[in-house]
């Protein structure tokens, strides 16, 4: 029984792998436009001297701010170091007020940031599964005011963001209900982004 216990957990975590590699590869022809178009955007502005904001809501800030150490760190292989910036809201927020704030003042906190560090040329990276964040359409709304463009790496139906994003956006979609593999998908997509710039700027890999 213990055996045949374990060959179920063994299929069970096999069929995540399969559910994973089967979503990859049906969204990979209809985002690959998308994420072409965010390197451009990218590229020009990080070699213009400009830099990339980069922020999320819930487990995606985290997606947001790893992408942030990769721009600076670099992903296979050595370059220059890429300026940009993770946005922390929260600590922000509590800063200024010094006391736990109400919902409805901290989701401006992230916009706030935005037009503190953000100037004409910059680059917004929003990380979001469904695009509904109150605090990441204001930080959208704010980039806008500093003239600068957004990426949008959302799930399901893209949300609010995607209503709001202007014609010089970028949005990329993963096309799918589940929050965790719309996660495994956008941290696919870091990678092809941060591929692309490598490539374009150091040409291809020996």
């Amino acid at each position: 029984q213990g055996y045949h216990r374990a060959s179920m957990l063994e299929q069970h975590i096999q069929q995540h792998f399969i559910d994973s590699a089967d979503l990859q590869y049906q969204v990979s022809q209809e985002i690959s436009e998308g994420i072409a178009n965010a390197v451009y955007a990218l590229l020009a502005c990080v070699t213009s001297g400009n830099k990339v904001l980069c922020c999320g809501n819930g487990l995606s800030s985290a997606h947001a701010a790893q992408f942030a150490a990769m721009c600076v760190s670099g992903l296979d292989r050595e370059r220059p170091e890429l300026s940009a910036l993770a946005l922390d809201a929260g600590s922000l927020a509590h800063a200024q007020l010094g006391m736990s704030l109400p919902a409805d003042v901290a989701y401006l906190a992230l916009g706030r940031q935005v037009r503190a560090l953000g100037q004409s040329g910059d680059v917004l990276m929003v990380v979001s599964v469904d695009g509904n964040d109150q605090a990441l359409l204001h930080a959208v709304q704010a980039a806008h005011e500093r003239d600068m463009s957004a990426v949008v790496l959302s799930g399901r139906t893209g949300g609010l963001l995607a209503e709001i994003l202007s014609e010089t956006d970028v949005l990329i979609r993963v096309p799918h209900d589940r929050a965790t593999r719309v996660r495994e998908v956008h941290q696919l997509v870091m990678h092809c982004l941060l591929d692309g710039i490598d490539t374009q700027l150091l040409g291809e890999e020996e």
